[in-house]
């Protein structure tokens, strides 16, 4: 069987789309409130507001993108997409291998924190061997698994791939989820 080869992925976001949003971001045409009480037909506009003034002027964007590349992350070719994966070794005598899967909404980046205490516990106070490797991947047709014309995928079709990173990509079999 031929396996689909991973290339290494670095996720770096120009500082030109980086500035362009800012600019989109501060010429937002806003609409009146509502009549009532805020929330009662939507957003509350001053929330919104106070939101759009925060991606623009106090969300580092570097930081978040350097936590994510803080990890070992890949792109492989698989069911007609370029699928997006984390992969951390488990430094242990000998690591389960684990699945990790965000919600929607949602990113790996949710996983920041916990992937070091799954991949090396005794670094937390913790048992070696009880380490994990670790394999979380962004859902496919979202987030870094989605480019723009690709196909689009159900939940069924998610479900299917998935496992498909693991048993293809490192020809294992067996994993916990």
């Amino acid at each position: 069987m031929n396996r689909p080869i991973p290339v290494p992925f670095q996720l770096n976001v120009s500082d030109d789309l980086l500035i362009d949003l800012r600019a989109r971001l501060a010429h937002v045409r806003w609409p009146d409130e509502p009549p009532g009480e805020p929330w009662a037909y939507g957003t509350s506009l001053r929330y919104m507001q106070k939101l759009v003034e925060y991606w623009r002027e106090g969300f580092d964007w570097r930081i978040q993108e350097a936590k994510l590349n803080s990890f070992r992350q890949f792109k492989v070719p698989l069911a007609g997409i370029q699928l997006h994966y984390i992969h951390e070794e488990g430094k242990g005598i000998n690591p389960l291998p684990l699945l990790l899967i965000h919600g929607w909404p949602g990113s790996v980046l949710e996983f920041h924190k916990l992937l070091p205490m799954l991949t090396d516990p005794s670094s937390f106070g913790g048992d070696p061997a009880d380490a994990f490797t670790v394999v979380a991947p962004s859902l496919p047709g979202y987030t870094l698994s989605f480019q723009p014309n690709q196909p689009r995928f159900s939940v069924e079709q998610i479900a299917v791939s998935i496992p498909a990173l693991i048993t293809k990509v490192s020809g294992s079999r067996a994993f916990l989820t």
